[in-house]
């Protein structure tokens, strides 16, 4: 396992959001599952993202009780668990990607059991080392920081924290307590994958969430078309797009869910549009 720790987590994510903010535009977010359909495309996926205009990726570690995901999410982690993907594995993914020279920043994005029985302190000292800047754990709540929200952030990772329509201003301020990278808002209520009902609720929900942190602010669920995104990026510093990209894996797969030689370019096609998409919704100077 090589050392990828010249840059921290916090400063990648970071440099990441400022460089797109100097372009005048949001941030493309894709969130792929690991070990989907199988490693060896899942990897060549991931290699691929980058270069079709993925700014930051989400990757998800498939976990057998996804209570928080949609169906396309939750097959999408059962074809990768069928495939035999680990926690460890994926870890090796992220390696290879940093081998190969990639500085996209990476953020795993789970539960916190498969963490748990890996080891906290093992974990987080090899996914500092093999290049993993930030996580998203969505069964652990701030009242729940110590687990692994702090050791996190004391060894250079970022805990990504998600935000809901339900997250009132009271709330909020604990919600971002110890959130770094930025901030994820759920545009919608529910699992992934819904449809997002009110744009312009959105863009309130992204000022009242700016005024309790300075952290960027992505949001996802819910976008699927370069024109959602686009809608979205006026008002987010970040479009997270996960279920369309799972669902184009499925729909690439042959009758035997085993993937085809379309199956990288049908995920690559969607993010190159989505990339158009988040640019032409440029933010006004």
């Amino acid at each position: 396992m090589t050392d990828h720790t010249t840059e921290t987590g916090q400063s990648r994510i970071r440099s990441r959001f400022e460089a797109c903010a100097r372009e005048g535009r949001a941030a493309l977010v894709t969130f792929v599952t690991a070990g989907d359909p199988d490693l060896a495309t899942s990897s060549a996926i991931l290699a691929a993202l980058p270069g079709a205009g993925a700014d930051l990726i989400e990757l998800g570690v498939p976990f057998t009780d996804p209570m928080a995901d949609g169906i396309p999410v939750q097959l999408a982690g059962q074809r990768a668990l069928k495939a035999g993907q680990t926690l460890k594995k994926t870890l090796a993914m992220v390696d290879d990607f940093r081998k190969a020279g990639h500085d996209t920043p990476i953020v795993l994005m789970g539960y916190y059991n498969p963490i748990y029985v890996y080891g906290v302190e093992r974990f987080l000292k090899d996914a500092r080392r093999c290049g993993v800047d930030g996580l998203i754990v969505v069964d652990l709540p701030p009242e729940e920081d110590a687990e692994l929200c702090i050791p996190a952030l004391e060894a250079g990772i970022s805990f990504i924290r998600l935000a809901t329509p339900t997250t009132d201003d009271k709330r909020l301020p604990k919600v971002l307590q110890n959130t770094s990278g930025f901030v994820y808002y759920v545009s919608v209520t529910g699992v992934t994958g819904g449809a997002i009902a009110d744009y312009g609720a959105v863009g309130e929900a992204v000022t009242r969430i700016k005024r309790h942190t300075e952290l960027p602010v992505a949001v996802g669920f819910g976008v699927k078309t370069a024109a959602d995104a686009a809608t979205i990026a006026k008002s987010a510093d970040g479009v997270v797009v996960g279920s369309a990209l799972v669902e184009r894996v499925r729909l690439s797969l042959d009758a035997e869910g085993k993937a085809t030689e379309k199956t990288v370019s049908a995920v690559t096609s969607l993010v190159e549009e989505l990339a158009g998409g988040v640019r032409q919704g440029r933010k006004a100077a």
